[in-house]
């Protein structure tokens, strides 16, 4: 006996009330309460313990089945994925609307059309577009040069004629959704996009694609906050997340993973949009600080660690007399954790920061999280409060606490290398760990200079008051 209720669910984080309200409790958004039908099937063995299946249950020590990743030749997006494709993975990727996401994945396809699967046979590969007409995604093809490429491309939304469609012959060893907000399941009343068609349309072809063994990407619309949008438990449902960042004033485009059953978590792949397409940057390094000009106050670079990868990047900084109200301005940062350092200065350093406009910038359009950027932030912040250039050849790293300290980071050797590959000669970083192995300036060849309080950066360098 099948039992139909009624249901009122947000259509931007997939709470349910019972009753229609005009604001979500939950996320605080309005008018976003929807009316839904759920079919409810009242049987004895959706209740519980009658009629179901015994399980198997095993140990923890079998042999997996088959530990063979697919490698799409792309090695920025294997590096992101774990070192390539698992049979059976689901991967969501969302950014920005015109940041590349379909670009990026129709090079993947193209690119896995031509190598061999685990059975030595070549890959099979299916695109299969709901946002753009067949004819669409072949001009985007002839502009990118893959329009010979062995993709077999459909445009559907609906989710039954597609299950069906992978269900039937072989399987195919990679399946592109693009997107999974233009989705649907014809058995629900919703409209696709809404947060029932979300899940169910996700749980429909995830199921799918654990059972016939193919890796499946659903590319996911972002919010205006830049979250995936959608149910955030469509999040938990897939093995990887990764948000492809940029911004369009810039040509680098940062591929993240911040989910990964496969890999490491926080990983990046750094590409370069061109008119052919995206184009790996495996220096990225070297790219970021091109157009850096040495002697110049109120920039620094930064090195950091982006997952495994380390990274430099260059740090600018702007500090201009204030009017009645200070401004803030930040990017590629976080602006809370710069209030907190400017605050920290003026406390514990005497500088005159809460009069100041303070303008930051991450050169690049890259965006750094690490708190280990504490340091750097701060040095480029002095230099350009004192009209004193940070020395060309030093690199910058730390974490900075409430009371002035310098903190240790992880893996500073990893961005001492990083910073001595590229030619320069001297590091700031913070005081060794007592009972850790400090980095010996004899394994990279930089001068080592250890900074235990922020006070101590005033003098250092010439970077002195003159306020």
């Amino acid at each position: 006996m099948v039992k139909k209720t009624t249901r009122f669910v947000c259509q931007n984080c997939g709470a349910v009330y019972p009753r229609w309200a005009g604001k979500c409790e939950a996320c605080g958004e309005w008018n976003c309460i929807v009316e839904e039908e759920t079919a409810e099937a009242q049987s004895p063995q959706s209740t519980g313990g009658k009629g179901g299946r015994k399980i198997e249950f095993v140990d923890l020590d079998g042999v997996p089945e088959t530990t063979f990743r697919l490698k799409s030749g792309i090695s920025e997006l294997d590096r992101v994925c774990g070192g390539g494709l698992v049979a059976g993975s689901v991967i969501l990727i969302g950014g920005d609307p015109g940041i590349g996401k379909s670009t990026l994945l129709l090079q993947l396809t193209g690119a896995l059309s031509q190598v061999c699967n685990a059975k030595g046979a070549p890959v099979k590969c299916v695109y299969i577009s709901g946002e753009e007409s067949v004819d669409q995604v072949r001009l985007r093809a002839a502009r990118l040069g893959l329009a010979k490429a062995n993709v077999a491309l459909a445009s559907a939304t609906n989710v039954r004629d597609i299950a069906a469609t992978l269900d039937s012959g072989e399987a195919p060893d990679v399946v592109v959704i693009d997107s999974i907000q233009t989705m649907f399941i014809d058995t629900l009343d919703s409209a696709p996009g809404t947060v029932s068609q979300v899940r169910a349309g996700g749980n429909e072809l995830i199921r799918l694609a654990k059972r016939r063994g193919f890796a499946l990407f659903l590319v996911g619309h972002v919010t205006k906050e830049g979250t995936l949008a959608g149910p955030r438990v469509l999040e938990h449902m897939v093995d990887t997340v990764l948000y492809f960042e940029g911004d369009r004033g810039h040509h680098f485009r940062i591929l993240r993973s911040v989910k990964n059953r496969f890999g490491a978590t926080d990983e990046i792949g750094v590409f370069e949009m061109t008119e052919k397409g995206l184009d790996e940057v495996p220096n990225p390094s070297a790219l970021f600080l091109a157009e850096r000009r040495g002697n110049i106050s109120g920039s620094c670079v930064y090195a950091g660690i982006e997952g495994s990868r380390p990274m430099l990047v260059e740090i600018q900084a702007l500090v201009s007399p204030a009017g009645a109200n200070p401004r803030r301005s930040v990017i590629g940062w976080d602006a809370g954790r710069l209030n907190m350092v400017c605050a920290v200065l003026e406390a514990r350093c005497g500088l005159p920061m809460s009069s100041k406009d303070i303008y930051l910038n991450v050169a690049g359009g890259i965006r750094v999280t690490e708190p280990a950027a504490d340091m750097a932030v701060a040095s480029a912040l002095i230099s350009s409060l004192s009209q004193i250039p940070v020395p060309a050849d030093a690199v910058v790293f730390g974490e900075i606490g409430l009371s002035g300290e310098v903190r240790a980071v992880p893996q500073p050797d990893l961005r001492l290398k990083e910073a001595a590959k590229m030619g320069f000669a001297r590091a700031l970083t913070p005081v060794k760990r007592v009972n850790k192995k400090s980095v010996k300036e004899s394994d990279t060849g930089l001068k080592i200079v250890e900074v235990g309080h922020l006070s101590a950066l005033t003098g250092m360098f010439g970077l002195a008051e003159k306020n």
